[in-house]
């Protein structure tokens, strides 16, 4: 709180000196702007560090097992043509599809 001085209208009547308030009430509101920057900042990087890059479920991939082939040779020139897409067929990831299945 300040001491105001007494002054002299332009009418000419004399305003007695008195106590005023310093602070304004957008004092305690500058920092609500800050606040809600921080928040939405935070919510988008939630957003983007919960999404997973390498999930191709969401792809054009189609599904493929190694019930889907008969022999090892259809496998793995499937596996060949898109390894990202057909991971799943090398389960060792030792680049060789469906090991299990007759080589003709």
């Amino acid at each position: 709180m300040g001491y105001r001085k007494g002054y002299f209208k332009k009418d000419g009547t004399y305003v007695q000196p008195h106590f005023t308030k310093t602070r304004t009430k957008s004092y305690s509101n500058k920092n609500s702007g800050c606040i809600l920057i921080m928040l939405i900042t935070m919510t988008f990087g939630l957003a983007i560090s919960c999404s997973d890059s390498s999930d191709t479920s969401g792809s054009n991939c189609p599904t493929k097992t190694c019930g889907d082939f008969k022999t090892q040779a259809q496998a793995q020139a499937t596996y060949d043509s898109n390894r990202s897409c057909y991971k799943n067929l090398d389960a060792d990831k030792d680049g060789i599809a469906c090991e299990n299945l007759p080589k003709k």
